[in-house]
């Protein structure tokens, strides 16, 4: 299909910069505008009919528009591509809202994950290519058009080659939902090591929003435990984690995960001593952080680079099974 024309909307300005410099091409120009009553439009402002089209916009909360904003924009402006006669439009949405909410826990709870899937796929969307979902599964099955999600070893996993170094080295999940994603992640860290990597397990147990359990499975003694997640919100699970791993004889404790959310309580968490660093990919800017000293203690490494490879190849119609990915 030739080059892609890939776009960013404002929100995601700056990663999509970063992922067009890896592609080595220049972002394909668009017009955004606001209106005084608060509508919006966007437009693309060079032909795209019959391209390849990528449209990057991530759908967390904040600074300045709200996930609804955000996933109203991008649909407004793939569906324009469509109507402009783009031959396919990939929706590039870095961290997905929404996608925590893919099962009923109450009586008569929305299946929020599956309406936002709709609402893509309503506008005509060919593909969707994401990071690291809550769950891969529920992800795959809310969406009939293509759906990719990358996970974090794409992004995290040479540096925590890195924390490995010479010594014990421990995978651990925060929580039981975690647990396919930290085998994952263990595996691949023992390929790329070259030896073995132990493996743990946290309980927990949410109730009305507490959070509870304190069991921990798994050997973590001497180790450097990498306590790896999709996504940090407040920080609180991932400090229990550290805590208990600690208590259990541990080195230190490290935290790794896709997305940097950093919500209300998040600068607490960060400070704690608990967690040795705290590392993130650049899908969420640490925007609710900014002045907090306590950023100083989060490692970020931009997912840019595995974006651009993936589109690279899917526009190329050439197989991804070699990404960490949920596609082939």
């Amino acid at each position: 299909m030739g080059l892609p024309k890939v776009f960013a909307l404002g929100a995601t300005r700056g990663l999509g910069e970063a992922v067009s410099a890896a592609l080595g091409q220049p972002l394909a120009p668009l017009e955004e505008r606001g209106f005084e009553d608060g509508e919006h439009k966007a437009r693309p402002m060079v032909s795209v009919r019959g391209v390849d089209a990528y449209v990057i916009q991530s759908l967390h909360g904040g600074p300045d528009e709200s996930p609804n904003d955000k996933l109203a924009r991008l649909l407004f402006f793939i569906a324009a591509l469509k109507t402009n006669g783009a031959a396919r439009v990939t929706a590039v949405v870095p961290y997905l809202a929404y996608a925590r909410k893919d099962r009923q826990t109450k009586p008569r709870d929305p299946l929020t994950a599956r309406y936002v899937a709709q609402l893509i796929e309503a506008v005509h969307t060919d593909r969707v290519l994401t990071l690291e979902v809550h769950n891969p599964v529920a992800f795959q099955n809310a969406f009939r058009c293509e759906a990719v999600a990358l996970d974090c070893r794409g992004v995290l996993l040479e540096r925590a080659a890195a924390l490995a170094g010479e010594g014990a080295v421990t995978v651990a999940s925060p929580d039981p939902g975690g647990v396919k994603r930290a085998q994952l992640f263990r595996e691949a860290l023992e390929t790329r090591i070259g030896r073995s990597v132990g493996f743990a397990l946290m309980e927990k147990r949410r109730s009305a929003g507490v959070v509870s359990g304190s069991l921990l499975a798994g050997d973590v003694q001497g180790a450097r435990v990498l306590v790896v997640d999709d996504m940090i919100a407040s920080g609180g699970t991932m400090v229990r984690a550290a805590q208990a791993v600690r208590a259990a004889g541990a080195r230190d404790a490290w935290a790794l995960a896709a997305h940097g959310l950093f919500t209300q309580g998040a600068q607490a968490a960060i400070a704690d001593q608990a967690v040795a660093g705290w590392i993130v990919t650049d899908t969420v800017p640490p925007f609710r952080l900014r002045g907090d000293p306590v950023a100083d203690r989060i490692e970020t490494i931009s997912a840019a680079p595995l974006f651009a490879d993936a589109i690279r190849r899917l526009n190329g119609n050439l197989p991804i099974i070699d990404l960490p990915a949920a596609g082939s």
